[in-house]
């Protein structure tokens, strides 16, 4: 397909080309496969996986995690095929429903980004701040409050590559696939062959943890009913932000069918990398003890069997590539800030859908950098005992329902659709009743799991109860749904009407 193909497709979905479509097939897979980031994901909440099942919640659940969430994605493939444009999800929601679709799919949409954003930049400066601890020998202390002003620099860094590079953005996304495969292929070589000792096989495949503080250990129906599936939280949280192949679909070439293909494909060769490098992590965890003193930190892993230059090593190619993820981010959330805005549905929408002179929405970029750091703020404070504040978490959690339950719109109206619906070029063909089945209720489950306290002392009422212990997503996320129930009743319902048309003629074929 053609620029000229493209931009009459885009026309004939209501907008104009604005944005320059400049990004290749590769390219549009490369920001999905970078904002997944196993090099991100599995470092940052292996620790949630480990105290809340161990090692099969690890071994066994990410594969089968991530055949659900393939699923999903091949159904949000047939989606992007049929309408690429950047508003994406939101889009779908209100072409296949009524505004009132398109309204908490954009918002639930965007409040994920920004979460997603917010927590994959914290992981880079949690693990930027124990490099940089390392290569002084202790000098750079690696607390709390340094850990967030990390954090700053990062977004702030990720903003400005945002603003002023735009064809850097699409030749750093390529260079980010790579470093994620030559860097996940280096940390499995070293933990294959630098450590003295490994983990027997039937440890890391039916080996059980549980260090949540909720039930008896792992032989009871608190484990495998509750514990168990909070570990889930690692595959869920790493194999998300596939949707922004649809958000930079107006700015890749061959819309219809490379973006249809990058979304499907980032989920999968992504699922294969990272089960095979958990594994090695696994294998490589011989101190058991060690581990859970440390809340089940990866770094642990790293500390105890290998020397301190070669953990050191793994923590600084995590680092770069949860910066290159980190990146990626910013660039889908100002393209879904940017498509919101420009039909109309974000306070001040007039300045978030203005693009500069390099055709980029440098304010949609600086308002959710400013928006990502404020929700992060509760991060500075962590429970006694821990590391990593369950801020942390709360905000991963906040993705993960944000995101998935825009996902579950589309999907679920798509269906209710059926056959009326007029496919792309990539299509599910008559498979897409039972996808987009197991799709929504996989997202149902999850959605409810991820709102639930992550240990006894985040339980209001419990007697060891402590406020840096609560998973504030649901009341983020509830107080998000009932903020846009009540705008869309009091007001939007009387305003908005979905997307808007911003031209009024198809080109000429």
């Amino acid at each position: 397909m053609t620029t000229e193909e493209d931009s009459r497709r885009l026309a004939e979905l209501g907008y104009k080309q604005e944005l320059a479509r400049t990004w290749s097939g590769f390219s549009n897979f490369a920001i999905s496969f970078s904002i997944i980031s196993i090099l991100a994901g599995c470092f940052t909440t292996f620790g949630q996986a480990w105290n809340n099942g161990g090692p099969i919640a690890i071994s066994w659940g990410w594969p089968l995690i991530s055949v659900f969430i393939l699923i999903i994605g091949f159904c949000m493939s047939e989606l992007v095929s049929a309408y690429p444009t950047a508003g994406g999800i939101y889009w779908w929601a209100a072409k296949l429903g009524k505004p009132i679709h398109g309204w908490f799919t954009g918002w639930l949409n965007l409040i994920g980004l920004v979460a997603v954003t917010a927590s994959v930049d914290y992981g880079c400066a949690t693990f930027l701040n124990i490099t940089l601890n390392r290569l002084t020998g202790g000098a750079w202390e690696g607390t709390l409050p340094q850990a967030f002003l990390l954090f700053v620099i990062i977004l702030a860094l990720h903003a400005l590559i945002n603003i002023y590079s735009h064809k850097l953005i699409s030749l750093l996304q390529n260079v980010s696939v790579w470093w994620h495969v030559a860097g996940a292929a280096i940390v499995v070589a070293i933990l294959i062959f630098a450590p003295e000792n490994h983990q027997s096989a039937s440890f890391v495949f039916f080996g059980t943890n549980n260090s949540s503080g909720f039930g008896d250990g792992s032989d009871g129906l608190p484990f495998w009913l509750y514990v168990l599936p909070l570990g889930f939280l690692l595959t869920q949280y790493t194999i998300t932000g596939f949707d922004a192949c649809a958000h930079v679909s107006e700015e890749t070439q061959g819309a219809a069918r490379s973006a249809a293909r990058g979304l499907w494909q980032s989920i999968f060769y992504s699922a294969i990398g990272g089960w095979v490098l958990l594994l090695s992590f696994l294998f490589a965890a011989t101190h058991v003890d060690e581990i859970n003193k440390n809340a089940g930190f990866v770094g642990t892993i790293f500390d105890t069997a290998l020397s301190s230059p070669l953990a050191t090593a793994i923590f600084a190619i995590s680092t770069i590539g949860q910066f290159f993820c980190g990146m990626s981010c910013v660039t889908s959330m100002s393209r879904m800030t940017y498509a919101f805005s420009r039909d109309g549905a974000v306070p001040g929408w007039r300045l978030w859908s203005k693009v500069d002179r390099n055709r980029t929405p440098v304010n949609a970029i600086i308002a959710g950098c400013v928006a990502a750091a404020l929700i992060t703020l509760p991060a500075l404070y962590a429970p006694a005992g821990l590391t990593t504040p369950v801020a942390f978490y709360a905000v991963v959690s906040i993705a993960v329902i944000g995101l998935y339950l825009a996902f579950l719109i589309p999907i679920w109206l798509r269906l209710r659709m059926g056959d009326a619906f007029q496919p792309g070029p990539w299509t599910l063909g008559r498979k897409y009743k039972a996808l987009c089945w197991i799709a929504c209720v996989e997202i149902v489950i999850v959605s409810i799991y991820f709102i639930m306290p992550f240990s006894p002392a985040g339980v209001p009422g419990s007697a060891d109860f402590t406020w840096t212990s609560v998973n504030y997503a649901p009341i983020a996320v509830g107080v998000v749904l009932i903020g846009i129930a009540l705008w869309w009743a009091l007001s939007a319902r009387h305003w908005f009407t979905g997307p808007r048309r911003t031209i009024d003629e198809v080109p000429a074929a």
